[in-house]
């Protein structure tokens, strides 16, 4: 069987590291992500989707990410089912995170400066051949 989500999108709220009674490093956390599809009349809509991170990846999330960050996950989708605070039940989707990793700045989504690529090199260390036929695989 399969259970594998990747996301792209952008962190609602800034994520906050706690720890659970035996001392495990958790972060739960909000990723807005816009979906494929723009309507004929109105702004492109976003989903909202929980997830949940644990130990040394639930740090470096908490360490390098904050509200409004774009975020790349990887992990897997787990159900819980709940009784809230008035006995009905309910059940919680969240992405489990696997992994985290930077996809751009949010000064580069808004308007801001884009990474310019850096210059050649004028002496790389090579040397150009000028017949390709000389060259043995």
């Amino acid at each position: 069987m399969i259970n594998n989500v990747t996301l792209m999108g952008r962190l609602t709220a800034a994520p906050e590291l706690k720890q659970t009674t035996s001392g495990a490093n958790v972060t739960s956390f909000c990723i807005a992500v816009e979906r494929r599809f723009q309507p004929k009349e109105g702004e492109r809509q976003s989903d909202f989707i929980n997830c949940v991170a644990w130990r040394n990846t639930a740090e470096f999330i908490t360490k390098y990410f904050g509200k409004g960050d774009m975020i790349a996950v990887t992990g897997e989708i787990q159900t819980r089912k709940y009784k809230d605070s008035n006995d009905n039940n309910r059940v919680a989707v969240e992405v489990i995170i696997d992994n985290a990793s930077f996809c751009g700045s949010k000064n580069n989504a808004n308007g801001g400066s884009e990474p310019t690529a850096p210059a050649p090199l004028e002496n790389d260390g090579f040397t150009e051949l000028s017949n390709d036929d000389e060259l043995l695989f």
